[in-house]
């Protein structure tokens, strides 16, 4: 970033020497802002955007974890830093998670430790930025072309009309829940879109078939994986969502398709697209039968974890089904 246009940093520290020491470390690569009182820097941050916030851990008005919680709910892209003299694992762990800390700096430290850390957690920041705007890009770039997909996909097959858009919502839904970032969440958005374009390459009398699939017709079901990866393949920018298409399938318990992955081998986007998919396929009307409620099909889903699907995205499934039966009610 050019000098003009220098990185944010936010110091608070309530011993003033402390304080001290940071801002001559860092003044001259950044623009800092520096406070010995967390709550006058709540106040600082609900006027003035900052790349980065270095907090201390233990200080009179609120400790460290505290404020930064609050960091995170004013700021939520801002990155955070703790100063802690704490050495339990289990003490700095519980404050990465609930104040989603990206690192943790023990002291004593040098300013040369101190300028490597703020240094990656910028890096960190700016990566995190970079990512967002290409996946705004990629949507911007693609919402034509996957709109005319999809339109395809409904007009091939009247019983999946709107599907990739249900299942795109489900998807969103269930990533934000976890708290994923916003470029993983777009990437799954992308993926829930595109996810069956491959069934364009499908015979459509196997798509129409009343009748049970013979096991040749469920291979050809199949081969929708391979035919979307090698429709979007070529296309470098859509690598990560590519992958989350390409394993959609694959089941928890690792007896699914293409590849039989197991666990966490499965891409997390794809973990979560297989379930919104079912969700929808099971609550889509068919010949061969009428669609289950919203209540029944989370049941089935339910009962499937640790087999065919991640349970640890079930209990944030569960939400999401809450508010669809909230909706139609």
């Amino acid at each position: 970033m050019a000098n003009e246009e220098k990185y944010k940093i936010l110091l608070v520290d309530d011993e003033e020497d402390n304080l001290m020491l940071l801002y001559r470390t860092l003044r001259n690569k950044y623009e800092l802002t520096k406070t010995t009182s967390p709550k006058e820097a709540i106040e600082i941050l609900k006027t003035k955007f900052f790349h980065l916030v270095i907090s201390d851990h233990k200080m009179p008005e609120m400790d460290g974890v505290q404020f930064l919680q609050f960091v995170n709910e004013y700021s939520p892209d801002t990155v955070k830093i703790l100063l802690t003299a704490y050495s339990d694992a289990s003490i700095l762990i519980d404050a990465i998670n609930s104040a989603k800390i990206y690192r943790y700096v023990k002291k004593p430290y040098t300013p040369d430790e101190l300028l490597l850390v703020v240094d990656a957690s910028l890096e960190y920041f700016q990566l995190k930025k970079d990512n967002e705007t290409l996946v705004k890009d990629l949507k911007e770039l693609f919402s034509g072309t996957v709109n005319a997909i999809t339109e395809a996909l409904d007009a091939k097959d009247s019983y999946t009309m709107g599907r990739s858009k249900r299942v795109t919502y489900y998807s969103v839904q269930i990533a934000q829940r976890i708290g994923l970032e916003s470029s993983e969440i777009g990437k799954i958005e992308l993926a829930g879109l595109l996810h069956d374009i491959g069934m364009i390459g499908v015979n459509d009398k196997i798509l129409s078939k009343v009748d049970k699939l013979t096991s040749e017709e469920y291979e050809e079901i199949k081969k929708h994986v391979s035919y979307s990866v090698k429709i979007l393949e070529d296309i470098k920018q859509l690598n990560d969502v590519v992958k989350i298409i390409k394993y959609h399938h694959e089941h928890f318990s690792g007896n699914g398709y293409p590849e039989g992955l197991k666990g966490e081998q499965i891409p997390l986007g794809s973990r979560i697209i297989a379930i919104a998919d079912a969700f929808d396929s099971m609550m889509s009307s068919r010949v061969y039968r009428p669609p289950l409620s919203a209540q029944d099909a989370y049941k089935i889903i339910a009962e499937n974890k640790n087999l065919q699907f991640d349970p640890e995205l079930i209990p944030h499934f569960k939400e999401v089904v809450k508010e669809i039966i909230s909706s139609q009610n």
